[in-house]
C-alpha cells in the first residue's frame, strides 16, 4: 500500500494580519510581531491561530511498491504556496496513500484546509467521505479514528491530549536523529534571512523521523514482522546514503546503529 508521511513548515501570514489589524504601512517583520504580540495578550502564547499561517514548504516521504522509497520536498525553491498545496492534493488524487502525520489533525491539515480554500483549490479525493466511492464511508482521511489518515501523535496518544509526546523526544528515545538544524520557531528568522534550501531541509529530517516511528508502529501493532521491519530500515538508510544530499546522509549517519 502507498503510504505518504507529509510535514509543513509555515510563516505568518503577513497579508492576512496586515488585512486583518490594519497594520498599514508596516514591513513584513512589524506586521509579524504585531501579530504575536496581539496573539499573546488574547491567548498567553505567540503561536499564531491556525489560520494566520502561510504554508512555505510541505516535505514528504513515500512508499511505494516494490523497494520505492523517496524523501523530498514539494515543488522547488521558487514554489509559491497554490502550487505546493495543488501538489499535495494530486499525489492524494493520483495515489489514494494512507497519509501519515505527527499532530496532523492538530495542525498540518486545518491550515491546509484553510490555504487551500484561499487559493481556490479543489481536492474532491481527500475530501470523500462515501459520496463518491462507498469504501470511503468506512476509512476516509477526515474521520479522526479511520486509518487513512493516522496521525501518529494523537492515535499513540489514545486521543488525550494530557498524554501527547513530542516527536523529537520520542525519536530520539527510539535511537533516530530527532530534530536537526532547526526547529519550528525557528522558520520565520530563517526565511527572514532567506535560508528557504535550510527549512525545507528541516522539514524533509522531519519527516524522516516520523517515519521511522510510524515503522516503529506498525511492528507494535503486528502489521510487519522484526524481519521486515529491519528491511524498511535499510531501505531506509540505502536511499539516504545514495541521495548524494548533504542533510539526508546526516541524517544517516547520526541515526544510531540498532535503532
Amino acid at each position: 500500500m502507498n503510504t505518504l508521511v507529509f510535514d509543513i513548515e509555515t510563516i505568518p501570514d503577513i497579508e492576512g494580519g496586515r488585512k486583518l489589524y490594519d497594520l498599514g504601512d508596516l514591513d513584513a517583520d512589524g506586521i509579524a510581531k504585531a501579530m504575536y504580540h496581539l496573539r499573546f495578550q488574547k491567548t498567553g502564547t505567540e503561536f499564531l491561530a491556525h489560520h494566520l499561517h502561510r504554508i512555505v514548504a510541505i516535505s514528504v516521504t513515500f512508499r511505494g511498491r516494490g523497494d520505492e522509497f523517496k524523501v523530498w520536498t514539494l515543488g522547488d525553491e521558487s514554489a509559491d504556496e497554490k502550487e505546493i498545496l495543488q501538489r499535495f492534493f494530486d499525489g492524494i488524487d493520483r495515489y489514494t496513500p494512507t497519509i501519515v502525520s505527527w499532530n496532523g489533525s492538530g495542525f498540518d491539515l486545518p491550515v491546509i484546509h484553510y490555504r487551500a480554500m484561499k487559493h481556490k483549490i479543489s481536492a474532491p479525493r481527500y475530501w470523500d467521505m462515501g459520496e463518491d466511492d462507498s469504501s470511503f464511508k468506512w476509512n476516509n482521511y477526515i474521520s479522526r479514528y479511520h486509518t487513512r489518515h493516522t496521525d501518529l501523535m494523537d492515535l499513540l496518544a489514545l486521543y488525550s491530549g494530557r498524554a501527547n509526546a513530542p516527536l523529537d523526544e520520542l525519536a530520539t528515545l527510539f535511537g533516530f536523529p530527532g530534530k536537526m538544524g532547526m526547529s519550528g520557531a525557528k522558520v520565520w528568522d530563517a526565511y527572514q534571512e532567506g535560508k528557504i534550501v535550510d527549512i525545507r531541509n528541516y522539514c524533509e529530517t522531519d519527516v524522516l523521523n516520523t517515519w521511522l516511528v510510524y515503522l516503529r508502529f506498525q511492528l507494535m501493532r503486528g502489521h510487519i514482522s522484526h524481519e521486515k521491519y529491519d528491511i524498511e530500515c535499510a531501505l531506509v538508510r540505502k536511499h539516504l546514503q545514495h541521495s548524494g544530499k548533504e542533510h539526508l546522509q546526516a541524517f544517516e549517519a547520526a541515526w544510531e546503529a540498532g535503532a
